[in-house]
């Protein structure tokens, strides 16, 4: 990917979708069909405040947001930013989401034209494979898009 359109996609996932501003990811990198997302732990992202471990709506919104980096990231360096979303999305969570700082990749397994079939992986800070996803994302058809690149 050249460095301007993952700068464009970098102010996307980071600036224009404050959703993903208030979890703390940033893009980390992204081509080829994958893509590298990572976030700091903060207390605001706790689902259990016994155990201060991440809540299962963070992971699973974090892994949807990887999965989706990785869509973008198939597309070729000319085409547009198309407008997609989630079709189905599962997530196995495998330990719970302890860490101070936490990594999120995404796959495109298989690319279609008007849906993307991704794998997605959570781990934290020593490595640990905390959770795993798959997902299936509706990209909307060349004739029809609708441009997010500005």
């Amino acid at each position: 990917m050249n460095p301007a359109r993952l700068e464009l996609l970098r102010g996307l996932f980071e600036e224009r979708i404050v959703f993903n501003k208030v979890l703390g990811l940033k893009l980390v990198e992204a081509g080829g069909g994958k893509g590298r997302l990572e976030f700091p732990f903060k207390e605001e992202l706790v689902g259990n405040f016994t155990l201060g471990i991440l809540h299962g709506g963070v992971i699973s919104s974090v892994l949807d947001v990887a999965g989706g980096l990785a869509v973008q990231a198939s597309f070729k360096d000319g085409d547009p930013f198309y407008a997609m979303g989630t079709v189905d999305l599962r997530i196995d969570f495998l330990r719970p989401g302890k860490g101070r700082h936490f990594t999120a990749t995404g796959e495109v397994m298989r690319p279609g034209r008007f849906l993307c079939a991704t794998r997605m992986e959570l781990f934290n800070e020593t490595g640990e494979l905390l959770a795993m996803g798959q997902a299936v994302y509706r990209v909307t058809a060349k004739d029809g898009f609708r441009d997010y690149s500005v």
